[in-house]
């Protein structure tokens, strides 16, 4: 129970800032935004179990909760006049989606950062500039059987560092 309590503040510390922000693009009352930040969280912690770190990121899961809420709360509400008129749901997915590319991306950086300098070459060179294993491995003087394993081996420390 005590490192699910470490784990909660740890979760909350990371992401509270970012859930409010989240949900003040989307909900005007700020009593509303505030209440509708608590039920986040407190739904984080009542399915903290079911989440499953092979099927998404923390951030991924969290985020998909917070969307879902704010959903609901216009579901829930029907607080049509609350709207702003700029405000629309459709659109909603897309900024949702942004945020999560964003995440991701930060995500990335920072696993990309974990890795040795051969192996964060040789995926910025496979993936960023549409280089083939066998252009990098004559770029950087390794054999293309070489290149390949540290190719697959920097993919998999990646997807390592990126579900933790």
């Amino acid at each position: 129970m005590a490192r699910e309590k470490k784990e909660y503040e740890e979760i909350y510390n990371a992401y509270s800032d970012k859930i409010m922000g989240l949900i003040r693009t989307k909900v005007a009352n700020h009593a509303d935004a505030e209440d509708l930040h608590s039920a986040v969280f407190l739904r984080i912690y009542e399915k903290y179990d079911s989440f499953d770190p092979a099927k998404a990121s923390i951030s991924t899961w969290i985020y998909t909760i917070t969307n879902n809420m704010i959903i609901d709360y216009y579901r829930t509400r029907k607080v049509h006049e609350d709207i702003d008129d700029n405000f629309d749901l459709a659109s909603e997915k897309d900024d949702f989606d942004g945020i999560l590319k964003e995440e991701m991306l930060d995500e990335l950086a920072d696993a990309l950062e974990q890795l040795d300098e051969r192996s964060r070459d040789v995926v910025i060179m496979r993936y960023y500039h549409k280089m083939t294993l066998k252009e990098i491995a004559v770029k950087t003087g390794m054999s293309y059987g070489n290149c390949k394993i540290v190719h697959n081996k920097a993919l998999l420390r990646l997807r390592n560092l990126m579900t933790i």
